[in-house]
């Protein structure tokens, strides 16, 4: 009996992310974005509005680029003037749970394993960058990492299970600094360089959304740069220890440009989002994909229309994601090579779990969740 009950479970699921996928986009739409261009995509976007994309009262004015969704139900987020929140009741309620003595840290990240445990980013140089944890639900935090070399700047976190994780930041003697942690973040060691590429000049990672560091099962993780003449995907399959780099097809050659976020569904295949950060330059090429773990990219025949911060894939889908930036968010329906968009509300940051809960959190409080069509609950 308990065999059939996670099987009528599982299938529940399946079909609530199919329905989804189906409900985000209109008969036709994509042949009238090829068409008609962007002007036949934005009203098409008009017409078939993404379904559920509901904002919560959060009760703050803080930016929120750090989001880790449990469920459908539990959420956290961190942003400015230290600001972590909480949530275990899909979004009606928002619980203060910012550490104490915090206001004037820059929290970019936060990967949490459940409802009560927790580990946050704080970014910038030196001290300031800092990794806090919690396992009371964020009634108390303990500062496990304090960055004391002046040169160094941390800007994502990724865990591959409850106890192994890294922090990457910017390079230190030309390579890409990273952290490890093998308890769950309660401490922190400096990994070895010697199997990190050299950074290019000007090469520097993003702290725009907590996805410049992304993993897949139990080793393979991908750092995101920008901000070189080439934007570039690094791939280690040993939790850190080697990488090779490869070059991405999104904008490069300044420093407001590059890879901002990555997402993979499998150690295979992924997407990645970027472009010029700026309000007043245009991202044309801002999506890739890649079918070999990052070794090559090809660019998106039709990208997101503007720079996009944050990418997750839909739960249950091998060809669905969305991405968002401070213009929109974009759905493709085909793993990376088409998007279009479905909303114009402004986030810096997307991640989705496998009971189908998707949040969305970004500028001034903002923080959404996306209801899935025949899934109770959603």
């Amino acid at each position: 009996m308990k065999a059939m009950g996670k099987t009528r479970r599982l299938t529940a699921l399946v079909t609530g992310g199919a329905a989804l996928a189906a409900a985000l986009v209109a008969p036709g739409a994509y042949a009238a974005e090829g068409r008609h261009g962007e002007t036949a995509s934005r009203e098409a976007a008009v017409r078939a509005p993404l379904p559920g994309w509901k904002l919560t009262d959060t009760g703050t004015d803080s930016r929120f680029r750090g989001l880790a969704a449990v469920s459908r139900t539990t959420a956290w987020v961190a942003g400015s003037k230290g600001t972590v929140l909480r949530t275990g009741d899909g979004g009606r309620t928002w619980r203060d749970v910012s550490p104490r003595g915090a206001a004037g840290l820059e929290l970019r990240d936060i990967e949490a394993f459940d409802g009560r445990r927790a580990v946050a980013l704080a970014i910038g140089e030196g001290e300031a960058s800092r990794v806090l944890r919690t396992a009371d639900g964020g009634a108390t935090w303990t500062e496990s990492f304090r960055n004391t070399d002046p040169r160094a700047f941390f800007n994502c976190l990724t865990f591959f299970d409850s106890r192994h994780g890294l922090a990457a930041g910017d390079p230190v003697d030309g390579k890409f600094r990273l952290l490890t942690t093998a308890d769950g973040g309660r401490s922190w060691r400096v990994l070895p360089n010697a199997g990190m590429p050299a950074a290019l000049p000007g090469e520097a990672g993003f702290a725009a959304s907590g996805q410049c560091l992304v993993s897949s099962g139990a080793r393979d993780v991908w750092l995101t740069t920008g901000g070189a003449d080439t934007a570039r995907v690094l791939h280690s399959g040993d939790r850190g220890l080697t990488w090779t780099a490869s070059p991405s097809t999104l904008p490069a050659g300044d420093p407001a440009r590059g890879v901002f976020a990555a997402a993979f569904r499998d150690r295979g295949h992924g997407i990645a989002v970027g472009g010029d950060y700026r309000p007043d330059q245009t991202s044309p090429r801002a999506a890739a994909v890649t079918g070999d773990g990052g070794r090559s990219w090809r660019q998106a025949a039709t990208p997101p229309p503007a720079y996009r911060s944050g990418v997750a894939w839909l739960p249950y889908s091998r060809t669905a994601a969305l991405a968002v930036g401070p213009t929109g968010t974009d759905l493709t329906l085909d793993a990376g090579r088409t998007w279009r968009t479905v909303d114009y509300g402004s986030y810096d940051t997307v991640d989705c779990t496998p009971d189908l809960g998707c949040w969305a959190a970004g500028e001034k409080g903002r923080v959404a969740r996306l209801g899935f069509p025949g899934v109770s609950g959603g």
